[in-house]
Parts: C-alpha cells; structure tokens; sequence
C-alpha cells in the first residue's frame, strides 16, 4: 500500500518534468538535422521557418553578410538606426537558431526604445561608446523591477528573451553595439510604435483607462509620427 500510494506522486513529478522539458525544448528555434539549410527565398508557401534550398546550389554568399560594416543612419527621430544580419540577409542561418544586429547611437541621447524580442534572448556588447541599458521583469515575476547598467567598450548585457528593454547613448560621442540573438528570426516589438502607432488605431476608451489619462493625451500620442528604427 505504501508503495501505491507513493506512485501517483511519482507519476506526476515526471509528467510535469516532462512538461517543463517540451515547453523549454520548444521555447528556441527548431535544431537542425542535417549540416545546414540555406533558405530558398522568392517562395509562395509559408510555414514557421524556410525551404531548403538544394545543397548542390548552395555557395559561399549564402552564409556571408557585409552590411553590419557600415554605419547606421541615426539622423531620425530616436537618434540610433538597428541593422540586422538574420534569416532574411543571411539565407544560411535558417534553422541555425540565431542572428546578429549592430545598432548605431547618435551622440547624446541615441535611443534604441523600449522594445521586446518576442522570440529571443539578446547579448549586447557595445563597441564604441557609453550605454545606460536595462530591462524590465514581467508583471509576476519581481513586479516589473528594472535592471540597469552603464556599459563600456568591451562589456557585455543579456536582455532575457520577450522582457521590455533599451539602450540609451548617455556619452557626447557615437556609440556602437553589436547585439547577438537567440533566433534566425527574432522579431522586435516598439512599445511606444505598437500602442499608439497601430493602424488601425486602438480606440481611447482603451487607452485613457489602461494609461490612467484623458482623451486629449492619447489623441496627441497617436497623432505622433512613430519611428521605426529597424
């Protein structure tokens, strides 16, 4: 009896390691099975990720990228331009489960906005310059509580996949980073851009009662021109 007793208890333990298992193994990019799986573009089909394009075919070019040696153009409204090197520059990285961008920061005050990686972790080294950077903790866990740090050439940041986050240029020259991401495709979502710059526009009612704010606010906040730095 003792030992039957003991078994459903057993028996759920390693349901729920079981669980915990395919929800981690599934929270990354599918792993490869095979050397690589070079992405066929111009293609009319669409699944969660890209066909494979014939090995014979395959060539140097479609694992080299040179677009992250020239300098972004920080001449906006954010100040920072983000250049990614991912599945959609490098067809070689499909199924590879990461990718790479360099982000640009004008002096003083270059910001690369709030935003969040609805599919990955990111691991900032900066380059040139002075980063304030942080990220924000979910609702439950730690109850939104920011961590933050100056960054400076050489040092390294990890911003925890799906998790608000920002770099700011708080130094009086350019500054430059190189974010490395746990996805071929990562995806980025501005907040400011997704909540008043969404077309068709979110309707007040939602926004005056969840920003705690009057109609007139909100109108002006969605009347602004959203720049998209990516």
């Amino acid at each position: 009896m003792m030992k039957g007793a003991h078994f459903p208890a057993t028996a759920a333990a390693f349901a729920l390691l079981a669980l915990a298992t395919f929800h981690l193994v599934s929270a990354s990019d599918p792993s490869s099975l095979q050397d690589f799986c070079v992405a066929l573009k111009n293609t009319d089909v669409f699944v969660n990720g890209k066909f494979c394009k014939d090995p014979k075919l395959v060539t140097e070019d479609d694992f080299f990228f040179s677009g992250l040696r020239m300098p972004g153009n920080t001449s906006n409204a954010v100040g920072s331009k983000v250049t990614p090197a991912n599945v959609e520059q490098i067809a070689g990285l499909n199924t590879l489960g990461i990718s790479l961008a360099r982000i640009d920061y004008a002096p003083n005050g270059g910001l690369n906005p709030p935003h969040t990686h609805p599919r990955a972790s990111e691991f900032l080294v900066v380059m040139e310059g002075t980063l304030y950077v942080g990220f924000v903790t979910s609702n439950t866990d730690n109850g939104n509580k920011l961590f933050t740090k100056v960054l400076y050439p050489g040092d390294v940041f990890v911003f925890p996949v799906g998790l608000i986050h920002f770099q700011f240029n708080i130094g009086k020259v350019k500054a430059v980073a190189i974010a490395g991401l746990s996805s071929q495709n990562p995806g980025a979502i501005t907040i400011a851009n997704a909540v008043f710059g969404s077309k068709p526009p979110i309707k007040f009612d939602v926004l005056t009662k969840a920003f705690q704010v009057d109609n007139n606010v909100v109108q002006y906040l969605q009347n602004q021109f959203w720049y998209d730095n990516n």
